[in-house]
């Protein structure tokens, strides 16, 4: 049978009615790092998705690097994303949250003067958005190997508040140069202790963050993403093929819900990244495969047919096609996302882009 973007899929306890995922789309519409009315209208605009993975959302104040990104730490956030997945559920949509760190892509004004924490002290090239405007980043403090079981209570706990704001799942942000994508990578990661160094060494926060989620939600109700040939955020590492080889093969073995890759985009490309090929990822990892990453219809049929993935997350298209699973469904025109209004404001651009009924 060929597979195509319309064809139902079990993924661990969901059943899907397609294969087209919303992915997480960073929108910065949550003062306060609480979650707001209008996200519910947001996201439940597009239930209809096979799976909504919501916006990065940081586990602790730790955690936080963006401006009015909505947090999982709080029973007062706890309460305001139950109002978001009970109006998924009312349109009988499926939702899983994206627990993030985001490590040293971070700066002192989003932490009382006090550093950002990474694998090591390794300043990132660029600068970031703060809440007094745009500043040069910092040199990260190294966690220190102490810390690092707090980190992970920290994602343990916030599976447990993501399960009692009653989503479905959640999904381990392992990518775009975030925390554990930063363990990952020699480039960011210089420890010498039990996390840094060896393949083994440089997975161990993954696997054992991993190993707490799952002990929470069940692994059937657990996915993570990776980026393994991206370049965002400044990071590099010296053999990507073999480390995130062996990173799927570990995950393999715990039968996640899936795993979500996003491919090389134009700028990773163009900041000269070594691009793995999808088809060594396929062989590498044994379960449910989601790729992202620049993907249009026609892409995405052929991906799906091929077997190279079981579903297929579109970021920018779920931005202005709120039914875009209905449009794909009738090869209707697209409406074109509009970039000034990604990021922070109100109901422009994020509640009122036109579905084909109006």
């Amino acid at each position: 049978m060929t597979i195509h973007l319309n064809t139902p899929i079990n993924l661990g306890a969901l059943h899907l009615p397609n294969r087209i995922i919303m992915a997480p789309l960073t929108r910065m519409r949550a003062p306060n790092s609480v979650p707001t009315e209008i996200m519910a209208t947001y996201y439940s605009q597009r239930a209809s998705a096979g799976l909504i993975i919501s916006e990065a959302t940081p586990i602790s104040p730790q955690g936080v690097g963006y401006p009015s990104t909505p947090g999982i730490w709080s029973q007062e956030q706890i309460d305001a994303w139950q109002k978001i997945t009970s109006a998924v559920h009312n349109k009988n949509g499926r939702m899983f949250l994206q627990l993030w760190h985001v490590g040293r892509i971070s700066h002192p004004d989003f932490h009382d003067g006090d550093l950002p924490v990474a694998p090591s002290a390794i300043m990132p090239d660029g600068q970031v958005l703060t809440p007094n405007g745009m500043k040069p980043f910092v040199t990260p403090r190294a966690l220190a190997t102490e810390e690092i079981p707090g980190i992970i209570d920290d994602y343990r706990q916030a599976a447990k508040n993501a399960l009692a704001a009653e989503f479905d799942g959640v999904e381990i942000h392992s990518a775009n140069g975030y925390l554990l994508d930063q363990f990952l990578r020699d480039g960011t990661n210089e420890r010498t202790d039990q996390y840094g160094g060896s393949f083994e060494n440089r997975a161990r926060i993954l696997l054992e963050v991993t190993t707490a989620v799952v002990d929470v939600c069940g692994a059937e109700r657990v996915g993570i993403r990776l980026s393994p040939s991206g370049t965002f955020n400044d990071m590099a590492d010296s053999n990507p093929e073999a480390i995130f080889s062996y990173v799927l093969t570990e995950l393999s073995r715990f039968n996640l819900a899936y795993l979500h890759i996003v491919d090389a985009l134009e700028g990773d490309i163009r900041h000269g990244a070594k691009v793995i090929a999808l088809d060594v990822l396929r062989k590498a990892y044994h379960g449910n495969l989601i790729v992202c990453g620049g993907y249009d219809q026609n892409r995405a049929e052929t991906v799906l047919a091929e077997g190279r993935a079981d579903a297929v997350a579109f970021g920018q298209l779920y931005v202005a096609n709120p039914d875009l699973v209905e449009r794909f469904q009738q090869h209707a025109p697209l409406n074109p996302p509009d970039p000034s209004t990604f990021y922070g404001g109100d109901a422009k651009g994020y509640t009122d882009y036109p579905s084909l009924t109006g």
